[in-house]
């Protein structure tokens, strides 16, 4: 997945804020920094199977921090439903 695709689209950052959008039902696909700490982010990788939500591998935290504007790294984001 292009990650520059993530500038324009409805998304949730950070992984509370992923979690919270998983649980809600409102997540198409979570994405995952490969460098995340495992401790951090396993809770979300349980509940995306559960919830059958697509798990896409990000490069890295900066690399999906910065593909979300923003200016520090982020272990996880979710691509969130449009209402269109």
């Amino acid at each position: 997945m292009d990650l520059n695709l993530l500038k324009n689209c409805k998304k949730s950052v950070g992984t509370k804020q992923t979690l919270k959008a998983v649980q809600k039902g409102l997540a198409v696909k979570v994405l995952i920094a490969e460098d995340a700490e495992s401790h951090i982010v396993a809770p979300l990788y349980e509940l995306c199977r559960e919830k059958n939500v697509e798990i896409i591998k990000a490069e890295s935290m900066a690399a999906l921090g910065k593909a979300c504007g923003i200016d520090v790294g982020t272990a996880a984001v979710a691509i969130l439903e449009t209402d269109e």
